[in-house]
C-alpha cells in the first residue's frame, strides 16, 4: 500500500509539472476566462475573454514531439464607445501555433519547442476581428527544478492580406509572456506572468501582469487544474484597460 501511495503522488508530481507546460506531450483542455475595465473613449467599458484551449500532441518520431495549440476566443464587452455602438459578444479570431519539440530537454535542463502561428480571421463580427490572415514564428523555452517552473513563451504575427486591402489595420504584433511559478508538495502553483503585446503599427504597449494561484486536484476521477487571481494592467493603449482585473481558469488533463 505505501508502494502505491508513493507511485500517485510521483504521477501527481509529475502530472503537475505538465500542466505548467504549455508544450507537453499531453492532451489537454484549458478554458481560461479573463475580465477587464475602464476601457474605451469613456473609460468606463468592460472587456471579458473566454479562450478555449486545446493543446493536441503529436508523436513525430523518437526524438521530435509536434505540439498543436489552438487559442479561440469568446468575447463579449460592453461600453467601449458611446450609445453602445461597440457592444458585442461573439468569437473572435483564432490563433493556431504548432510547435516542433525535441522529447528530451537540453543537457542544462531547458524544453524548447519553436514553429509557426497562424493568426485565422475567424471573428463572428467585425468589431471583433482583425479581419487580416497573419503568420509569423512562435517559440517556447522552460525549465522546470525543484518546484520552480520559468520560461518565456513568444511570437510574432505579421498580416499576409496588403496593407488597407480590407479596409482593416495591418497586424504587426508581438506577444511576450514570461512567467514563473513554485509548486508546492500539495500541488498547489504560485505563479506570475506577463502577456505583453507590442504592436509595431501603433507603437504601443499592452501589458498586463497575472498573479494566479492554481490546484491540481481530481473531480469523478478526472485529473484538471483550477485557477484564480488577479491582474494588473501595467500599461495599454489609449483606449485599452486600465486598473484591476480577474483571471480564472480550469484545464482538465488527459494524460497517456
Amino acid at each position: 500500500m505505501a508502494s502505491l501511495g508513493l507511485a500517485q503522488a510521483e504521477d501527481s508530481a509529475e502530472l503537475a509539472k505538465k500542466a505548467l507546460n504549455p508544450i507537453a506531450a499531453m492532451y489537454s483542455l484549458p478554458i481560461q476566462y479573463t475580465w477587464d475595465q475602464k476601457m474605451g473613449a469613456t473609460g468606463e467599458g468592460m472587456h471579458s475573454v473566454t479562450n478555449i484551449q486545446p493543446v493536441l500532441p503529436f508523436e513525430l518520431n523518437s526524438e521530435w514531439n509536434l505540439i498543436s495549440r489552438t487559442i479561440l476566443p469568446v468575447i463579449d464587452q460592453h461600453g467601449l464607445a458611446p450609445n453602445g455602438a461597440a457592444d458585442k459578444s461573439g468569437i473572435g479570431d483564432v490563433t493556431q501555433s504548432f510547435f516542433f519539440s525535441p522529447k528530451a530537454p537540453t543537457h542544462s535542463g531547458w524544453i524548447l519547442g519553436v514553429g509557426p502561428a497562424i493568426l485565422i480571421p475567424s471573428g463572428s463580427d467585425s468589431l471583433l476581428s482583425s479581419r487580416q490572415w497573419g503568420l509569423g514564428p512562435t517559440g517556447v523555452a522552460l525549465k522546470q527544478s525543484n518546484g520552480w517552473t520559468r520560461g518565456i513563451l513568444a511570437n510574432h504575427i505579421w498580416s499576409l492580406n496588403g496593407e488597407g486591402s480590407n479596409g482593416a489595420q495591418k497586424v504587426n504584433q508581438t506577444f511576450l509572456q514570461p512567467f514563473l511559478s513554485y509548486t508546492t508538495a500539495t500541488y498547489t502553483t504560485f505563479g506570475v506572468n506577463t502577456e505583453s503585446i507590442y504592436n509595431w503599427q501603433t507603437k504601443e504597449w499592452a501589458v498586463p501582469v497575472n498573479a494566479t494561484v492554481t490546484q491540481l486536484l481530481k473531480v469523478a476521477g478526472q485529473p484538471l487544474t483550477i485557477q484564480v487571481g488577479p491582474r494588473y494592467w501595467a500599461d495599454s493603449p489609449e483606449d485599452g484597460a486600465r486598473g484591476w482585473g480577474v483571471r480564472a481558469a480550469v484545464t482538465f488533463l488527459f494524460p497517456k
